[in-house]
């Protein structure tokens, strides 16, 4: 090895002496600080998730909305965790002033940045407080629709029929047009008949074809009537409520028996005719 290569092994081994000597020398004076802080934090830590169970079941024996027990519960552990990190800190002799001031100064200097998100988290406070759905409920919104998941601060999680999950940011939900159905969603359809057909008889076919599924709703119970009369029909609607996650299969079921229903019945489903007349000109 060369002189220069010696050397320059052996300034690295002196700044790593260094550094050992610092981190010993900070173990040592701070030894009891760091072992009470880090107790401190276990116990807050423990005593944090104990009191959110607590409130969380002390919230469910009161029925009071599952969205609404969670939220508190982990506010409860939030705010507990806050106080002990303060006490944490302040082991080491440390003042938390400069720490406030900064994250002070650091949350205006970023609130433009962070004014989206921020947003979502006050929209989602508006929708846990005010609760205009709840977990389990049909919502439609933004042109979505589906069963609610969850609803956090920042976005509301929603199920669908075929396992899809869609999140919505939350300022997405509150000022606009919201549809609740709650459990259920409706299903509005029609089917044209002949005007050479009973439309009264129709009706009881096609009544009596929905109550024989046993997914459709009876309260409110299925609206049968003569929507309209068109050029080459008249079409018979249909409006009947079915659980939101069953809502396509029970709709293609229900059109194919009333296929079935009305062929067995002798009743016609007509397609567009026209009639074309040639005249002859001289």
């Amino acid at each position: 090895m060369n002189p220069e290569s010696n050397a320059l092994i052996g300034e690295e081994l002196q700044m790593l002496q260094k550094i050992i000597d610092v981190v010993v020398e900070f173990c040592i004076q701070y030894s009891f600080q760091i072992v009470g802080a880090l107790v401190i934090l276990i116990i807050g830590l423990k005593l944090s998730g104990w009191l959110s169970q607590m409130v969380l079941r002390v919230c469910e024996k009161r029925d009071i909305d599952i969205t609404l027990s969670k939220f508190l519960a982990s506010s409860v552990k939030l705010l507990i965790m806050m106080f002990v990190i303060i006490i944490a800190i302040g082991k080491f002799g440390i003042s938390i002033a400069p720490f406030i001031a900064a994250l002070g100064a650091l949350a205006f200097g970023s609130s433009f940045a962070l004014a989206g998100p921020l947003s979502n988290y006050g929209a989602g406070l508006t929708l846990i407080l005010t609760r205009p759905f709840v977990v389990g409920n049909t919502i439609t919104v933004q042109g979505v629709s589906g069963v609610v998941d969850e609803i956090r601060l920042a976005a509301t999680l929603l199920d669908t029929e075929d396992g899809e999950q869609i999140t919505i940011p939350n300022k997405h939900i509150v000022g606009e047009v919201l549809v609740n159905s709650f459990e259920n969603r409706v299903i509005e359809t029609s089917v044209g008949i002949s005007y050479e057909d009973d439309p009264e008889q129709a009706i009881a076919v096609l009544r009596q074809t929905l109550a024989n599924f046993m997914e459709i709703k009876q309260d409110p119970a299925p609206l049968i009537g003569i929507e309209e009369f068109a050029d080459s029909s008249i079409n018979i609607g249909l409006r009947y409520w079915v659980p939101t996650k069953k809502y396509f299969q029970v709709l293609y079921q229900v059109n194919l028996a009333i296929h079935k229903a009305l062929a067995e019945a002798r009743i016609s489903i007509p397609f567009p005719q026209r009639d074309v007349h040639l005249v002859k000109v001289d």
